[in-house]
């Protein structure tokens, strides 16, 4: 009997769903768009062709016929915020910021904590800055982060770190749960983006550490 034919590899994007991002299989792709209302989603052959997809927006694709590509990527959101943490080891000393993404002017910086991690940290400045947002009439504004996990967290409304509490990080938990408790009680419009690293290169609020 002949060997199966290997199936060939699909990477699937995901514009709007519980977690919009690129999906190397259906199974985690399905889960993004499951009863989320309105869900724009289309695989591609190859992980080139979904990131060009992902950051040029559903439009073009999920009209019938495959359009020509653009040879350009799009610009960050104007007036837009982004924000970045930093960790000396894990768990280390951390902080965080947020900066105008077009500028790199600072608008908060917190920090630096004991014992913490640069999720917690990323989850932490998501949080800060849609409350900054939110406390200046911003519902508009987006806000960029290059952590998926931490996006996923804020989506939540819950910080599923694995970080021990102890007597020298005590301040920053108090910080998460007064985080949790914001994102409980609040509704905000803001659109939480995914900065793509890899064809902007480092989010404008990173630490320069790496």
């Amino acid at each position: 009997m002949g060997s199966k034919k290997k199936k060939k590899p699909k990477f699937y994007v995901v514009w709007e769903g519980h977690e919009p991002g690129i999906y190397e299989s259906w199974e985690d792709c399905k889960a993004q768009v499951t009863n989320f209302r309105g869900a724009k989603y289309k695989s591609f052959p190859t992980r080139e062709e979904a990131e060009d997809a992902y950051f040029s927006g559903p439009k073009e694709f999920m009209s019938k016929g495959r359009p020509k590509k653009s040879l350009e990527k799009p610009n960050p959101e104007p007036a837009s915020i982004a924000v970045d943490a930093a960790s000396s080891g894990n768990p280390g000393i951390m902080e965080y910021r947020g900066v105008w993404a077009d500028n790199g002017d600072e608008l908060f910086r917190m920090g630096p904590f004991e014992e913490g991690t640069a999720n917690v940290g990323e989850f932490l400045a998501l949080v800060h800055g849609l409350a900054f947002l939110h406390k200046h009439n911003m519902e508009q504004t987006s806000i960029y982060s290059d952590s998926k996990i931490a996006i996923g967290w804020v989506q939540r409304k819950k910080c599923n770190t694995k970080l021990k509490r102890s007597r020298k990080n005590e301040k920053l938990f108090e910080l998460i749960s007064r985080a949790e408790k914001w994102l409980k009680t609040h509704e905000f419009q803001n659109r939480i983006i995914k900065w793509p690293t890899k064809v902007w290169g480092e989010i404008p609020a990173d630490f320069g550490r790496k």
